[in-house]
């Protein structure tokens, strides 16, 4: 088992001064200008015509060369024969011309042409330089507060949507802070006997939101008209720590051990139940195909369950794993899918376990596995590069980035002053949110710029919810 809750003191509820969510922490530092107006006045402007100057040529110069060849070709049997006039010929041109060998004259000097064909052979030679190294800032780029954030490893309080919303749980409070504005505003807080809330999820169209709560309902939101949509009963017998989106299916892990895929467009919404955990699910992430659902609980077991093998027949009641994976020996909460290679899987341990595992889930073989040295609270991957980000409890409470395969710290990133319980990735996959129980927020620039932006698919999100006005 790992660390838990963490149980407020009466004293900081009684604190007089009340912190407002989500604003500035401190000054943001500074960031140099991105545009610079400088130019280089001594550099040279050539025209891309050169006309000769007459006045600077000797006409008679000019002819005598222009002639030379044809009249050596004509006496060239004579020089033969006589050594003696070919030196003389040659003496005497080298004392009346004054070894001038120029036809025309130029007023400016025409620059110099580029060998192209001998630099691209010297190229082709040479070695290829080395990419040049990304520059990581150690510091963040902005520091929220977060007042009442609830200390608990096993809950899953933050999300990052398609439309650049970040949605965090501060008690029974869900805020939503707009990334592109900067603006934050309330979208519920729950009754004191549903709360606090326990999971906050996204669905893909970045609209709708899943509100996990402690007295195991699960309520959906559609954040753009600030309406609720519905609330999901009878799912769960506890609280609901965990959520996970395929498509128009939303899975849910509990306390009571249970996953339950719910589909939100039909009344009876839970359509298949995973059975396999015997203690609280604190980790689900399905695959980026969809065919694959990871579980992660505080048995500390790991679950790979496949849709081909789920069953819809109630009468079934249990899904049967495709792995059941038991080398961690700490709850397992951070799980990670790879986003260039479909089959592997990334997860993490708490703080007796401490360990990032590597898997390929087709065959559950575990690849490779990296003492941490602390709680791993938290992974994402680099939507760019092959590199992993892992968040972390005592004694650091940091942030690190690893160099895939090889595992090699490529940064360390600190300054949260307690552990780093939960991490979110902007939709371009540049910024990385992290919230701790410091009751901080910060954005660390980490994954560097995108190389190319793509627009979002829309359409196959469309009409997810259009069921839902003839619900009651």
């Amino acid at each position: 088992m790992d660390a838990g809750s963490h149980s407020i003191s009466s004293e900081k509820n009684s604190a007089a001064v009340h912190r407002p969510p989500l604003q500035e922490a401190g000054s943001r530092p500074y960031m140099p200008s991105l545009s610079t107006t400088s130019r280089n006045p001594s550099a040279k402007c050539y025209g891309d015509r050169f006309i000769p100057d007459r006045s600077a040529m000797d006409m008679d110069l000019a002819h005598y060369l222009l002639t030379e060849t044809k009249k050596d070709k004509e006496n060239a049997a004579a020089l033969a024969a006589s050594p003696s006039k070919e030196a003389y010929r040659r003496l005497l041109a080298e004392k009346l011309l004054n070894n001038r060998t120029r036809i025309l004259a130029f007023r400016n000097k025409p620059p110099e042409a580029e060998n192209v064909f001998a630099a691209e052979a010297v190229s082709s030679h040479q070695p290829k330089p080395a990419k040049q190294r990304r520059y990581i800032p150690q510091s963040a780029e902005r520091t929220l507060d977060a007042p009442d954030l609830v200390d608990d490893y096993y809950l899953n309080l933050m999300d990052w949507g398609s439309s650049n919303v970040l949605s965090i749980a501060l008690g029974d409070t869900m805020y939503l802070w707009d990334a592109s504005t900067g603006s934050t505003s309330e979208l519920v807080t729950v009754e004191e006997d549903n709360g606090p809330i326990t999971s906050v999820s996204w669905a893909p169209d970045g609209r709708h939101l899943a509100i996990g709560l402690n007295s195991s309902d699960i309520q959906l939101w559609d954040t753009s008209s600030n309406r609720l949509l519905r609330t999901l009963k009878g799912v769960h017998e506890s609280r609901v720590g965990s959520l996970a989106w395929n498509n128009n299916i939303l899975t849910t892990g509990g306390m009571d051990g249970r996953i339950v895929n719910n589909d939100v467009r039909i009344r009876d919404h839970a359509v298949q139940t995973y059975q396999g955990h015997s203690q609280e699910v604190c980790g689900l992430k399905w695959s980026g195909s969809g065919q694959q659902l990871a579980s992660g609980g505080n048995d500390n077991l790991l679950h790979i369950w496949d849709v081909s093998m789920a069953s819809s027949m109630p009468s079934a009641g249990r899904n049967q794993w495709l792995h059941r994976l038991e080398d961690h020996t700490a709850a397992v909460k951070a799980l990670a899918w790879c986003p260039f290679q479909s089959n592997l899987l990334a997860t993490g341990g708490g703080g007796s376990d401490r360990c990032i595992k590597f898997w390929n889930t087709h065959t559950g073989a575990c690849l490779n596995s990296v003492d941490t040295g602390s709680q791993v609270c938290s992974l994402l991957w680099n939507k760019n590069e092959r590199e992993l980000l892992s968040s972390h409890g005592f004694t650091q409470n940091q942030l690190t980035l690893w160099k895939y395969p090889s595992m090699v710290k490529m940064a360390e990133l600190t300054g949260h002053t307690s552990r780093v319980l939960f991490m979110a990735q902007s939709p371009d996959g540049c910024t990385v949110a992290s919230a701790a129980a410091d009751e901080t927020l910060r954005f660390w620039n980490v994954f560097g710029a995108p190389e190319a932006a793509k627009p979002a698919p829309k359409a196959s999100h469309t009409g997810m919810f259009n069921s839902f006005n003839h619900i009651r």
